[in-house]
This record gives C-alpha cells, structure tokens and sequence, in this order.
C-alpha cells in the first residue's frame, strides 16, 4: 500500500498560512503587531499541532495572548480548513530570527574590524 508522504508537509502548510491570517486579525491587545508564524508541525493523525511563533516585542505578553486565544483560533481554524479533525494547537516561541539578527550583526562587526586593520 502507497502512502501519501507530501500530504503532512501540504497540510502544515495549509495550517501555518490558516493561523497567519487568523493571528494578524486578533484584537488582543497583548498580542504584538509584528507577530508571524514561521513553521508549523502537525502531526499524522492531524490531532496535534506545534506551530512556532516568532516575535518582535513582548514575546511573554504575547505568547499570554495566543494562548488565551487558543479555543478561538482553533475554531477558527475549523472553519477556514476542511480537514478530518481539527488539531489542537501548541505555540512554541521561535527565536530563530532574533538569532540570525544577531549573527547579522556579529559578523557585520567583525567585517568592520578586519576592514579597519588592513586600512592601518
């Protein structure tokens, strides 16, 4: 028997564009303006799924405000996919950009520094 190997991957997609769209017309407060959702994992039985946020601002606040919002979104997510069940919705704080920010600027840094030595 074939199994379908692209069909997680085609749905992780689905739902990360579903919760983009639903997160950025939150009206919570706590929730930050620059707020996106970088990946997202569900799992075969689509009854779970880990969805990574990264954000710029207050990442506690705003994590507070996803995960109050969590029942909401869910429905949200309902209606928007058809999809046989509608998994349950873990957010996990990505950090990875504020890290490839910072290795921006450490190796900007140490492009100056090399720069500078050789003018001398």
């Amino acid at each position: 028997m074939r199994t379908n190997q692209h069909g997680p991957s085609r749905v992780s997609h689905d739902v990360q564009r579903s919760l983009s769209r639903i997160i950025s017309e939150l009206k919570d407060p706590r929730i930050g303006l620059m707020t996106s959702v970088t990946r997202c994992e569900v799992t075969k039985d689509l009854k779970e799924c880990k969805c990574y946020i990264s954000v710029l601002g207050d990442a506690e606040a705003t994590m507070q405000g996803l995960v109050s919002a969590r029942g909401f979104i869910r429905k949200q997510l309902a209606s928007s996919l058809n999809l046989r069940n509608t998994p349950e919705i873990d957010f996990v704080l990505d950090s990875s950009i504020a890290y490839g920010v910072e290795m921006s600027r450490r190796i900007d840094e140490v492009i100056a520094q090399d720069q500078s030595k050789t003018e001398e």
